[in-house]
């Protein structure tokens, strides 16, 4: 059963419901609306219609991100008149005015200001791990989800890798979701020859996410495209194939989970040595068992976007979906990181993570 099957109608089964919330609510504004029914009664497609002028100014206009803005409106308010009713009971007398609605919108702003912020910025995520095995010092630089066309544009996207090449990579890794049904096929050409001009010790590295061959393909380029753009700029791409780098260590390109065809990690680890450090890129983080089993030295992931929109993630995660939502776990032996993305999907925001840029420095200790 397709997930989003379920989350796209109840996510709009909540927005009719928000609209009448809110509608509601505004019959709180007697100074600004007036005390005649037919006034009041336009009270209810006032939010929607400034939540939709709001998306469309700031080039948004989808119902899908007016939906959200208009939840999260809702909770505010909420917790407002919460608040507001808490204060009515020590104050043992009703304040003359209301302004749990204006602090509602209030907070509803700064919080997804605060989220347009965190989406269109690029932080760089450092973590630094140690092995026994004989590798030496090693520099791994991610980027996963870059989505092209939802924050971050070819160009932006190559301004970006001025960051990763700051970092002086051995290797960079590319662990899905690089575009989006319906990035153009001038950002992709841009990012692509952006991950060619990129100075490595070993290389870029690509997987394939879900979206790189695209649901609802409405982007100017096919996968065949992408995979020649890539190719062309000197970007391996994996798909379930291991590659021996410099007899250090091993890199695993995993295809992705909605592969039909995709091997087991007992597949693809069954003839390597397990006495080198052996790094595995995964987009989805929903296979960690069985990476453990093989003593896997270090799971790269995304997909999940950091969680995105609070608490989706912690979502999640309770139901099954990922193995863990964001940041660093150790299971025995084996270390996962999964990161948040370079950008975001569907919606330029991010309430409950960062845009970053993952950078993790392996050392060898004796």
């Amino acid at each position: 059963m397709n997930i989003f099957a379920v989350i796209f109608p109840l996510v709009f089964l909540l927005g009719v419901a928000a609209i009448f919330y809110l509608g509601v609510r505004l019959w709180r504004f007697p100074p600004f609306l007036g005390k005649k029914l037919p006034i009041r009664l336009l009270a209810f497609p006032v939010f929607p219609l400034i939540a939709y002028l709001v998306t469309v100014i700031l080039g948004m206009s989808t119902l899908f991100n007016m939906i959200v803005m208009l939840l999260h409106l809702v909770v505010f308010w909420l917790l407002c008149d919460l608040g507001w009713w808490i204060a009515e009971k020590i104050r043992k007398k009703k304040p003359r005015r209301y302004y749990a609605g204006i602090a509602a919108i209030a907070l509803t702003v700064v919080y997804m200001g605060a989220g347009w912020f965190f989406a269109h910025h690029v932080f760089v995520k450092e973590y630094s791990l140690t092995t026994e095995k004989d590798v030496g010092r090693l520099c791994i630089v991610q980027i996963s989800d870059s989505h092209l066309g939802v924050t971050l544009s070819g160009k932006e996207f190559a301004e970006e890798m001025e960051k990763v090449q700051s970092q002086n990579p051995d290797v960079v890794v590319i662990t899905g979701d690089f575009v989006d049904d319906d990035s153009s096929k001038e950002d992709m050409l841009a990012a692509c020859e952006a991950l060619g001009e990129l100075k490595t010790t070993y290389g870029v590295y690509f997987i394939y996410g879900n979206h790189d061959d695209g649901y609802f393909r409405k982007g100017t380029f096919t996968p065949a495209e992408l995979r020649k753009a890539l190719t062309d700029n000197d970007v391996v791409i994996l798909e379930d194939e291991t590659v021996l780098i410099d007899n250090r260590f091993y890199l695993m390109g995993r295809k992705d989970r909605s592969a039909r065809d995709r091997l087991s990690m007992e597949e693809l680890t069954k003839d390597l040595d397990p006495a080198k450090y052996t790094l595995v890129l995964d987009h989805q983080p929903t296979d960690f068992e069985a990476q453990t089993a093989v003593g896997a030295d270090l799971v790269l992931s995304g997909h999940t976007h950091g969680g995105h929109i609070f608490p989706t993630g912690l979502v999640g995660v309770w139901f099954g979906g990922n193995d863990l939502c964001y940041g660093k776990e150790v299971r025995e032996s084996s270390t996962f990181i999964v990161s948040s993305g370079i950008s975001g999907w569907a919606m330029p925001f991010k309430t409950g993570c960062i845009s970053e840029i993952v950078v993790i420095r392996v050392t060898e200790i004796s």
